[in-house]
């Protein structure tokens, strides 16, 4: 996968100075229900028990079946907090308390457009993703063919979709357009979409290997793909944070963000022939799997909502990401296999953490920080990590002062807001010893589309 798009280098204001020291108002430590979704696992723990082992071997087996009780030592990419089992929360006066009654297992709650992580509940747990893993996909094969191409559809393209499958319904000996097919993969989490863009991008293999090297090249170091569509295979594994940083770096590029604001669309079905022997092909209506666009019974569209991937699998449990706007503050929420056994409850979870979030910006100090890619241009784009790198933005789009759609009714994205304020306006990069100032990486034209 080419390196992100780079912007023009201005120069950093960096000082150098003894590091500051947050102030941690409070630490918050939670734990679930005991309920699974459909197994009788008991519930993650906030204290490890030492039983699970570490996750930062790529090749570990958290896979098929993950222990309950998170790892003792985790990743600490984005800061030493973020490592650490448990929920992790740095509240401020005035700052509103965390939702009660989270059952998932891992989540994070992130401003999408500065990095800086509110909130946390085992964010670098390594645990199956399900389809939220096709974020990944999309951010690695989108830039590899224009929409306008065409593929003819052979029965080796559809070879190794796994049995159970989520499809949109794609026919041997039928073309497609590649904008077709990532409507499949977006809206219906179609495997039979993503096994075809893998064959027209030399295999599943080659893809698989293409998902790993970009991961790295993000940063997302608990991933490791070994199915490019999520589907549940053993040592594939990824984390709330790994996902919010796909979800991150897709939402820079422009077909990435109406891709997965779409609600329905038109697919292509088969070409028949009709009374008269004359060869038609019609369509039919797909619409988008995440609840939280569409709604639900008993389950509302969030408002702002705008994406991003939704995912269920058998060893995954329900998996989502979500990427949200309100008066101008832009936040991506990960919840990873709530337990309660309730309907839509990987929503709901996430709408909680959502609304926390939108109340809370201003008034917690953040546990860490969304790293950017390595090679992220070091010098006008925002997202600093701990080597003073930034990153940059896609498509050429940074700077858009188009107000964010405010409400689930409304299209429109997403601008640039004032840079956020850490202790005195100053972000501390303790790996580094460095002060970053103003350092942001704007989510441009930032949108949902409902009919």
């Amino acid at each position: 996968m080419p390196a992100m798009k780079k912007t023009a280098k201005s120069s950093l204001l960096v000082t150098s100075a003894t590091l500051l020291s947050f102030s941690l108002a409070l630490t918050v430590t939670a734990t679930g229900p005991a309920a699974a979704d459909d197994k009788p696992t008991p519930t993650p723990s906030a204290t490890p028990s030492g039983s699970a082992s570490p996750s930062s071997s790529a090749s570990s087996d958290a896979s098929t079946s993950p222990s309950a009780t998170p790892p003792a030592n985790m990743s600490t990419v984005g800061g030493a907090q973020l490592g650490r089992p448990g929920t992790q929360a740095n509240l401020g006066a005035g700052a509103p308390v965390l939702p009660k009654g989270l059952s998932a297992r891992s989540w994070i709650v992130a401003d999408a457009e500065s990095g800086a992580v509110l909130a946390s509940h085992n964010a670098h747990w390594r645990l199956p993703p399900a389809s939220t893993l096709k974020m990944l996909f999309a951010d690695t094969l989108l830039p590899k063919f224009p929409k306008t191409q065409k593929h003819k559809v052979t029965s080796s393209d559809l070879a190794g979709v796994g049995a159970g499958s989520s499809m949109v319904g794609i026919k041997e000996d039928e073309t497609y357009s590649v904008h077709d097919l990532w409507l499949g993969v977006f809206l219906r989490s179609g495997n039979d979409a993503v096994h075809v863009l893998s064959a027209m991008n030399k295999g599943v293999d080659q893809t698989v290997k293409d998902m790993n090297a970009h991961a790295e090249e993000l940063q997302a170091l608990d991933t490791n793909v070994v199915s490019p569509d999520g589907y549940d295979e053993k040592r594939q594994v990824s984390s709330a944070y790994d996902l919010t940083l796909f979800a991150r770096s897709g939402l820079q590029r422009k077909d990435f963000r109406e891709y997965c604001s779409t609600v329905r669309a038109k697919f292509p079905g088969e070409t028949k022939k009709n009374k008269k022997g004359k060869t038609t092909r019609g369509s039919f209506e797909i619409q988008n799997t995440n609840r939280l666009m569409t709604g639900d019974y008993g389950l509302d569209a969030y408002k702002g909502i705008a994406g991003v991937k939704n995912g269920n699998t058998t060893n995954a449990g329900a998996t989502f990401t979500g990427v949200a706007e309100r008066d101008g503050k832009v936040l991506l929420v990960t919840v990873m296999n709530p337990e309660k056994e309730e309907h839509d409850e990987v929503y709901k979870e996430t709408a909680k953490l959502l609304d926390w979030g939108f109340q809370a910006s201003g008034k917690v100090d953040p546990v860490g920080e969304l790293v950017p890619p390595k090679s992220a241009d070091t010098g006008s784009q925002p997202g600093a990590n701990a080597s003073g790198e930034a990153g940059g933005s896609g498509d050429g789009e940074a700077g858009s002062a188009k107000p964010v759609a405010a409400s689930a009714e409304t299209s429109g994205s997403g601008g640039v807001g004032i840079a956020l304020a850490i202790t005195g306006g100053v972000l501390v990069l303790l790996a580094a010893g460095v002060f970053v100032i103003n350092r942001r990486w704007p989510l441009p034209e930032l949108m949902r589309r409902r009919r």
